[in-house]
């Protein structure tokens, strides 16, 4: 097409035309963040640091509903706590969403001992979530394995009738130390499938934290249907020590294990999910979310109750500023991440089906610690236009940009989202406490969460302006 200065289009200009065109583009993707978002990033980091409410409620739900495993009247109380939040805010949207989750519940305390010699020495242990009982005191012989080639090594008769005693580390020269749990994990999740493969009658599993202490760490194991299902438990890294050092001078020694543990058919449970419509762009969508679920053995205030503040508080001052969002915003608090990850997978399945258009998905679940920035993926032009955003996070100190987002709540939206994100933050204590019973409000710091809400709020606030 030529360029005709005099031509007219409805009457207008055409230069006039390619100024709004042009303007148009500049609110919907891709602008440079000026110093006006500069000052409305400070205005949102202001606003949480001052921010109590978010404190308040963690202490509510850590303290007064307190653990929150699938199934139990602990996990619904939260859910309607967190709908009743969402709802005094008078958002245009909050409902929830029906997910379907197994159901496994501990039991009695569990108890193990070392039977060696003339002694009897009780061991700090707790089953795995999803793990078949004991059926009574069940004591065997134990072989100790550090790594899968060892197990491959032996053979079938010589693991037969045994527990296999998985004592394998987290690293503790990874500087990061969420890159030593993946590192680790996977003895945990398929351990009690490997074990019995070779015929083994129940796995340990050395809990998984760097710290040195009594109190052993859960979290999810697996089956195969087509391999018979043993007893898997996790040890205290105290225990796990004291066990290693005993089988070098009595490798005949005995371990006894009683867990109670039951699993029962899948119930429902449901997605809390709080909307603001977007003034122009309503049919985008940004979600900014947290699992509301934990494990059973504390009050889980860092995994996830921090992130469920984080979420709440984010939407709740977004829904607060003057001028109303662009894009559509949505605090989605999933449920049952801690075992099948059906809340994000539900939420994933109802967005595909609907055939909503979102364009990031973020989430907190780093244990509500020290913010340092953002893990990231997506197309390129997305994650050009949020490394662009990136700046304005520099004072606050949480401006780092990483790749490989670890929500697993957003996971099943890396197919339909233009970019899944993650709050990252310093996980030097997260897995101190991880699972365990020292999973309690008084290791968290108010200024770290806020912190953390404020880099979540901004990068939603900047995004529902600019899309990506």
């Amino acid at each position: 097409m030529i360029y005709n200065k005099n031509l007219k289009i409805a009457g207008r200009p055409l230069e006039c035309i390619i100024l709004i065109l042009l303007m148009l583009c500049t609110s919907s993707a891709n602008a440079q963040p000026t110093k006006e978002d500069s000052v409305a990033v400070k205005s949102i980091f202001s606003k949480s640091l001052d921010d109590q409410k978010g404190w308040e409620n963690l202490r509510y739900l850590s303290k007064n509903i307190g653990a929150r495993i699938n199934g139990s009247p602990q996990l619904q109380r939260a859910i309607e706590w967190a709908k009743a939040e969402l709802s005094h805010m008078q958002l245009e949207k909050v409902y929830l969403q029906p997910v379907m989750v197994p159901h496994w519940e501990r039991g009695g305390k569990e108890y193990a001992a070392i039977h060696v010699k003339d002694s009897t020495l009780s061991l700090s242990v707790c089953a795995l979530g999803g793990s078949v009982a004991t059926n009574g005191y069940l004591k065997a012989k134990v072989v100790e394995i550090k790594s899968w080639e060892e197990l491959k090594a032996l053979s079938k008769k010589e693991v037969s009738g045994k527990y296999v005693f998985f004592n394998r580390a987290m690293d503790p020269t990874d500087a990061e130390s969420f890159n030593a749990y993946l590192k680790a994990v996977d003895q945990r999740a398929i351990g009690a499938i490997e074990a019995a493969k070779k015929g083994a009658i129940g796995a340990l599993i050395r809990s998984l934290t760097l710290s040195i202490h009594d109190y052993p760490h859960t979290g999810a194991m697996q089956y195969n249907d087509k391999v018979n299902k043993i007893p898997s438990a996790a040890l205290s890294t105290n225990s796990a020590d004291l066990l290693s050092s005993l089988l070098k001078s009595s490798p005949d020694l005995e371990i006894g294990l009683k867990m109670t543990c039951a699993t029962f058919p899948d119930t429902v449970s449901y997605n809390v999910i709080g909307e603001i419509s977007g003034s122009q762009y309503s049919d985008e969508i940004i979600t900014v979310g947290a699992h509301i679920d934990s494990w059973d053995l504390s009050e889980s205030a860092s995994d996830n109750g921090s992130g469920v503040v984080q979420a709440i508080e984010a939407i709740r001052i977004l829904s607060h500023m003057k001028t109303k969002p662009l894009r559509t915003i949505r605090a989605v608090i999933y449920t049952d991440e801690e075992q099948s990850a059906t809340g994000g997978l539900t939420y994933a399945e109802e967005a595909k089906r609907l055939k909503e258009r979102h364009i990031a998905c973020i989430e907190s679940d780093a244990g509500g610690f020290v913010p340092v920035g953002f893990r990231m993926s997506g197309d390129s032009a997305a994650l050009a236009s949020l490394k662009d955003m990136m700046g304005l996070f520099a004072p606050y100190n949480c401006s780092g940009i990483e790749h490989d987002p670890r929500g697993v709540d957003i996971a099943p939206m890396r197919e339909q989202a233009k970019a899944i994100i993650s709050l990252d933050c310093s996980d030097h204590r997260f897995f101190n406490i991880h699972h365990s019973a020292l999973d309690t409000m008084d290791k968290l710091n108010k200024r770290e969460i806020n912190l953390g809400t404020g880099a979540m709020t901004s990068l939603v606030y900047l995004i529902s302006k600019y899309g990506l």
